[in-house]
């Protein structure tokens, strides 16, 4: 992708009874997105204008599209994946939201694969709701990491600006943690979040902090072992290859006192401990990105937001965010292609030519 060339954004609407076409209507309707991007819509457009009219968004002129080649750089594209009769339920946890929002994914995803978008962008879903013979999976991260085709493994990071919280395990009960961490585990996790850092993010020599398990990092082994027999070793192992990974640190002093400021990512081990400290300091422009794919997804830091849909108030400072995000690291991972391409191969082919024009039957003697 050349700077002068416009990625094409695939934004799917989520769970169809939330907030997320709130969100996005909200996120796109200023006319200078298409100066930056080309937004293509999955979902549907009866839908996008059930939910303008009910909370009386300003219009968003989509052009309904068979497929995403036919979108062009000048217009908002919509691609309906579900059937027009498709109840809506505001607030409601329903089979139907759950089927509209995989509908949504599986289309973007194939369109992914095909090349007719550069980047992905998803609008909060239902967990329970999408559960299907055909979605088995706690989450969006898992699913994608399933679907991505060539055994890749998903990282998720929370981004907000200089903020990059990265998680060891996600969507596990906080009671399966201890025995999911393993010295393996934790360092892929560090490398992984290393590569991203300098691939995504353009950091050339990136500096990780590692979060501990126990409070207290505990406290040399009274309050738990595991940092001493699994997260130091993996910090050591890591260290090997030249990663810039220290730690491990206690999170509550770890962000109290405003370390992670002095640090390009932060690596937590669950869920709660990196994305609670997280939130609180920015909630409203937070960014969820899946790392370590062939490809690029970002989606907002929020959930469905039942609670507030259809009345018109979700902020959608974290969906626009979220769009902003997959352009700059669909750039930046082309950027960084271009910059790590094996300079061999060009060079080998020009010294080719060059010695093809040369007569070996000559000799200087």
């Amino acid at each position: 992708m050349t700077p002068d060339i416009k990625p094409r954004i695939g934004i799917t609407h989520g769970d169809t009874n939330g907030i997320g076409y709130e969100v996005i209507l909200k996120a796109i309707e200023d006319n200078r997105i298409l100066e930056i991007c080309t937004p293509i819509v999955y979902g549907s457009g009866r839908m996008a204008a059930y939910h303008r009219k009910g909370m009386n968004l300003p219009a968003v002129n989509f052009v309904t599209r068979n497929d995403a080649e036919e979108a062009r750089d000048d217009e908002y594209t919509i691609i309906n994946v579900v059937a027009d009769d498709v109840k809506i339920d505001l607030g409601q946890a329903t089979a139907a939201g759950g089927r509209a929002a995989l509908a949504a994914l599986d289309r973007a995803m194939a369109d992914l694969a095909d090349g007719k978008i550069d980047a992905l962008v998803t609008a909060p879903i239902n967990k329970h709701a999408i559960q299907s013979d055909d979605f088995h999976f706690p989450g969006h991260t898992e699913y994608l990491e399933a679907h991505a085709g060539d055994g890749s493994k998903a990282l998720m990071i929370m981004v907000s600006g200089d903020l990059r919280v990265a998680l060891v395990t996600s969507h596990i009960p906080l009671a399966r943690v201890s025995e999911t961490l393993t010295r393996e585990l934790v360092a892929s996790k560090i490398r992984a979040l290393d590569a991203s850092l300098r691939r995504d993010f353009g950091i050339v020599r990136p500096r990780i902090a590692v979060l501990s398990l126990n409070p207290h990092a505990g406290e040399e082994g009274l309050l738990g072992n595991e940092e001493r027999e699994v997260i130091e070793p993996a910090i050591f192992d890591c260290a090997a290859s030249k990663i810039c990974a220290f730690g491990p640190y206690a999170s509550d002093g770890f962000f109290g006192a405003g370390q992670w400021k002095h640090f390009d990512g932060v690596l937590a081990m669950y869920h709660d401990q990196g994305l609670a400290p997280f939130k609180t300091i920015a909630m409203d422009s937070g960014v969820n990105f899946t790392a370590g794919l062939p490809f690029v997804r970002t989606s907002p830091d929020h959930g469905t937001g039942y609670d507030i849909a259809g009345k018109g108030v979700a902020s959608a400072e974290s969906m626009r965010c979220a769009i902003y995000e997959a352009i700059d690291i669909a750039r930046r991972r082309d950027s960084h292609e271009e910059r790590t391409a094996n300079p061999l191969a060009k060079h080998y082919h020009e010294r080719s030519r060059h010695d093809a024009s040369v007569d070996f039957t000559k000799s200087d003697d």
